[in-house]
């Protein structure tokens, strides 16, 4: 059983910046890739940026520029710099992750999501 936390969300003016954390706790062996997803009122839930396990990175290209995925493998947390905030950007954030969690098994883990609302 693996527990994710996100944390961070808030209200935020356009043009400003949030940094949404999610850290990992309970029984793993380690985490392969992590990624976060996001869902607004009335749209369908979008991948905005995921990490893999050396680093490796890649975004949705309405977040590119904008946004920045990494990951404190000694805090087996991931973290999600928003930057240039946009009205749009408000949505439900969502904190994914891979997990081997047995000696052969992997298994995908979900957080509770937190709130980001952008507007002035």
């Amino acid at each position: 059983q693996v527990h994710l936390v996100e944390s961070g969300g808030g209200l935020v003016q356009p043009g400003g910046s949030l940094r949404l954390s999610c850290a990992a706790s309970g029984s793993f062996f380690s985490i392969n890739a992590m990624s976060w997803h996001r869902q607004a009122p009335g749209k369908q839930r979008e991948l905005v940026a995921t990490i893999s396990s050396s680093g490796s990175t890649n975004y949705a290209a309405s977040v590119k520029g904008r946004f920045t995925i990494s990951r404190d493998n000694a805090k087996d947390t991931v973290y999600l710099q928003m930057n240039s905030l946009k009205p749009e950007d408000t949505a439900v954030y969502y904190c994914v992750g891979d997990f081997r969690d047995g000696l052969r098994s992997r298994s995908t883990y979900w957080g509770q999501g937190t709130q980001v609302t952008v507007s002035s």
